[in-house]
């Protein structure tokens, strides 16, 4: 007759041996594989907790190298195909260097994460959330470093149709985040102990408790975050908006050797759109956005240019924000803008956003002379773009816009001080003429989840596509498609008031990032105890 040890029969799943490594590193395969499909273009949500619960399980009670190693092929397997878009017309120098970046973030994480295995071992309930914090405290240093950080691929930008993104409205992306990675947490410890009782079958006669209460925790998590109230008070009136999207005459980085046709197109689609509301075919708009790059004729100091912008405006007979590069402020500088455009008077100078945060090596070049070495293609960026100092606050006569630019939609700040300075409506003026619609579609999941964690109608205007509008709920109407020229008007309920999101800022990334601190901390004291 078997007998077993009942104290053996009591030890927690984390005891278990590492597993092994061949199996590991299919995991960690897995793991990024699993990621990149929750985000769009394929968008399989579920998925995300799938790949957290393979990484976490591969790097357990690893060595700190192994972990390096499985979490660096976890983020290659993400990034090298999530990024794709970004070798569409550059080449793949660009492409490699920024996924192989990427994917060190990954490398530390899989460090992290081995690190506090004995931490988990002692306390096993703690899994989760400390599986959380290590996501939450990986992707606020991402997000910020090298030059400003590059915040895409973030867990929470991946659950643009989970019930998980209403989580936005009480604490922002980095909630998100930590919300999919406790669910991948809670997976791989209800996996751990399935793995215990697999190999001592009849340890315990209720082996299935704990995995059955850590599937119920995660299908508890996803259904009360449906429990969270979305959009703010609707008794900020309405607004009737335009989206023009010009199109270009072909994609790729020369579209802007086109700069005329690029502007004409926009002109000419506007015009026409006015011809429309004359005829009562289409809405009178309150507003015509058009998207970043729809101007690379400076308009300020090119009479010609201006005089066109000035034409669409006056026909349609309501202001334009324009996408423009403008000169200056010195020599050898541009600036990326939001330009406000009156009929009758032309640019409003007064109402006009900077962009804030310009991309390194695609927008200005730091350390142009180190760069050359590794790439002669940076001088393609003749001159550099210059930082803006102010939110993208633009005040029109029908409603005040929060406005951001292209790749700024991914930076948490950027996008709060629109609302904290009294934005009613987000707006995302991208140019995605480089790129491809799978990166469209990725940006368009960001601006869901802005519009969710602040409350607020929003919308994206893109040269090419994909353009559309998003309801404080996350819902889109009107997308366009991509490479297409396209006009959509649409009617949009202002709100008022503020999210806890929007009122709290950062402080559940800080707060969330200092836990990941002190689970590390925890975990060398462990470490340092014999036995």
């Amino acid at each position: 007759m078997t007998t077993v040890d009942p104290v053996a029969a009591a030890t927690p799943p984390s005891r278990l041996s590492p597993v092994r490594l061949p199996v590991a590193l299919a995991m960690a395969v897995a793991a990024g594989l699993a990621l990149l499909l929750a985000f769009p273009p394929y968008g399989w949500w579920p998925l995300a907790p799938v790949g957290v619960a393979l990484l976490a399980a591969a790097t357990h009670r690893r060595r700190l190298r192994a972990g390096a190693g499985l979490g660096f092929v976890t983020g290659v397997a993400l990034f090298a195909p999530l990024l794709a878009w970004t070798n569409l017309h550059t080449g793949y120098l660009p492409w490699v260097l920024l996924s192989l970046l990427q994917a060190a973030y990954l490398a530390l994480l899989g460090v992290a994460t081995a690190w506090v295995s004995p931490l988990v071992d002692r306390f096993p309930p703690v899994w989760p959330v400390v599986t959380g914090v290590l996501w939450v405290g990986q992707e606020a240093l991402r997000d910020r470093t090298p030059f400003g950080g590059f915040p895409w691929g973030r867990l929470a930008f991946g659950q643009d149709g989970s019930p998980l993104l209403r989580l936005a409205a009480l604490g922002g992306a980095p909630l998100v985040t930590f919300a999919v990675a406790v669910s991948g947490g809670l997976l791989v410890a209800g996996l751990w102990w399935l793995a215990r009782a697999r190999r001592q079958p009849t340890a315990a006669p209720r082996w299935w408790v704990p995995a059955a209460g850590a599937g119920a925790a995660v299908l508890v998590l996803f259904s009360t975050a449906l429990l969270v109230p979305l959009g703010g008070s609707a008794r900020g009136g309405s607004v009737t908006v335009a989206i023009v999207q010009g199109n270009v005459p072909r994609l790729g980085l020369d579209f802007n050797a086109q700069r005329q046709a690029v502007l004409d197109n926009h002109v000419d689609a506007t015009i026409e759109l006015a011809a429309q509301v004359a005829a009562g075919a289409r809405e009178q708009p309150d507003l015509v956005v058009w998207p970043e790059n729809s101007s690379d004729i400076d308009p300020l100091r090119n009479p010609a240019a201006g005089a066109r912008i000035s034409a669409a405006a006056d026909a349609v007979g309501v202001p334009i924000l324009v996408g423009a590069v403008l000169s200056g402020p010195e020599q050898g500088q541009v600036r990326n803008a939001g330009l406000l455009w009156r009929p009758g008077t032309g640019p409003d100078l007064e109402q006009l956003y900077i962009k804030r945060h310009p991309v390194p090596f695609a927008e200005y070049v730091p350390m142009r002379d180190i760069a050359r070495m590794v790439s002669k293609q940076v001088d393609r960026v003749r001159a550099d773009f210059v930082a803006g100092t102010e939110a993208g606050v633009v005040r029109t006569p029908a409603v005040v816009l929060g406005d951001v630019i292209c790749f700024e939609v991914a930076y948490d700040g950027l996008v709060r001080d629109t609302v904290t300075g009294g934005a009613q409506l987000l707006v995302v003026q991208t140019n995605n003429a480089t790129f491809d619609v799978a990166e469209a579609r990725q940006q368009l999941a960001m601006v869901r989840l802005r519009a969710v964690e602040h409350g607020r109608p929003a919308l994206m205007a893109s040269t090419v596509g994909v353009s559309g509008f998003v309801a404080p709920d996350g819902r889109v109407s009107d997308a366009t498609g991509f490479n297409t020229r396209a006009v959509v008007v649409r009617q949009l309920t202002l709100t008022e008031g503020r999210t806890l999101a929007t009122r709290i800022g950062m402080l559940p990334e800080v707060l969330l990032a200092g836990l990941a601190v002190a689970a590390l901390a925890g975990a060398a004291v462990l470490r340092r105890r014999p036995g």
